[in-house]
């Protein structure tokens, strides 16, 4: 029988990524994830995509985190926001600027994709309020775990609860299915400050200490469908 576990209480794009993100109260998921997620990057000289990190794939570039970005017509390209909220009239030469790289330019994804991982990202707030009360010193929101999806899960529900659902699926009135696999490993990205947010390397030391430094449920899409603010998750 299906249990709802939670009602989606904020939905979070990221159109640049690495950048900070828009909140929606609507979108279409497909088996890329939410329309739009992710579908830019900042790409430097050789083909790595700017992040908080340095991997094959990956190249830290330190302020992405203090900009934004927004999305309008896919075809028509992202909206990147200065530090100050503005918009800026041409994305490459400003990231030249501002990150100090000649090489870099706001490249849409191609044959290398830009999701560090799985296509949806999910949070509850059990597990966002344990972060709260495990770490009083600092400010703790979303943002820092950069989900797609936040969840409202009943009251008394217990943190990490993510991880009941690996090997399941969830799904929405709107017949959108999602398969949970396994939770992210978390990176600096948590600690890197952004507006509102100041660093806190203490977050990613309590994550790893008490959860492998795991923290969300991420998850493919076994059947498109919308998500919205308000709907309820039903665990199959």
């Amino acid at each position: 029988m299906a249990e709802i576990v939670g009602v989606v209480e904020r939905l979070w794009r990221y159109p640049v990524k690495s950048t900070a993100g828009e909140r929606l109260s609507e979108v279409g998921v497909d088996e890329r994830g939410l329309a739009g997620d992710r579908l830019y990057a900042v790409r430097d000289g050789e083909g790595r995509l700017g992040s908080g990190k340095n991997t094959r794939r990956f190249r830290r570039m330190d302020g992405l985190l203090r900009l934004g970005s927004r999305l309008g017509h896919p075809l028509h390209g992202p909206e990147l926001l200065d530090p100050l909220g503005r918009a800026v009239s041409d994305p490459s030469a400003f990231l030249r600027a501002y990150l100090q790289r000649p090489d870099v330019e706001l490249a849409r994804e191609d044959t290398v994709p830009h999701l560090d991982q799985l296509p949806v990202s999910l949070l509850t707030t059990a597990t966002l309020d344990w972060v709260r009360e495990a770490v009083p010193t600092a400010l703790v929101d979303e943002r820092r775990f950069r989900p797609n999806i936040l969840l409202r899960t009943p009251p008394g529900t217990r943190p990490f609860v993510e991880d009941d659902w690996f090997g399941r699926e969830g799904e929405l009135r709107s017949g959108l299915r999602l398969a949970f696999v396994r939770a992210s490993e978390r990176c600096v990205m948590t600690t890197v400050a952004q507006p509102g947010l100041p660093y806190a390397p203490e977050i990613l030391r309590a994550v790893a200490k008490a959860h492998d430094n795991r923290l969300d449920a991420l998850a493919t899409v076994s059947a498109p469908g919308v998500l919205r603010v308000g709907a309820r998750l039903r665990l199959l």
